[in-house]
């Protein structure tokens, strides 16, 4: 979950967030729940990532696809190839 947090935060919050998306702050901090309390689980929607990466880029904010992964999800991955 730590990549959204990372994401979220350096957008300005949950708030500032949902407005980019055009979703309620709590769907936003749903992200950041597991999916057994009702959230994603740590995933950003996929359909939000394109509003996101442009909103950060418009607005001079460091962000890139890359931080949308998780390291430990890809690590993983590598290691069972």
């Amino acid at each position: 979950m730590q990549p959204t947090r990372i994401i979220i935060r350096k957008l300005g919050g949950p708030s500032a967030v949902a407005r980019v998306v055009g979703a309620h702050r709590t769907r936003v901090s749903s992200w950041l729940r597991s999916r057994a309390a009702g959230g994603t689980g740590g995933r950003v929607p996929q359909d939000h990532i394109p509003a996101l990466l442009r909103h950060a880029r418009e607005n001079g904010l460091e962000l890139s696809a890359a931080d949308f992964l998780d390291p430990n999800e890809m690590e993983a991955e590598r290691a069972a190839s």
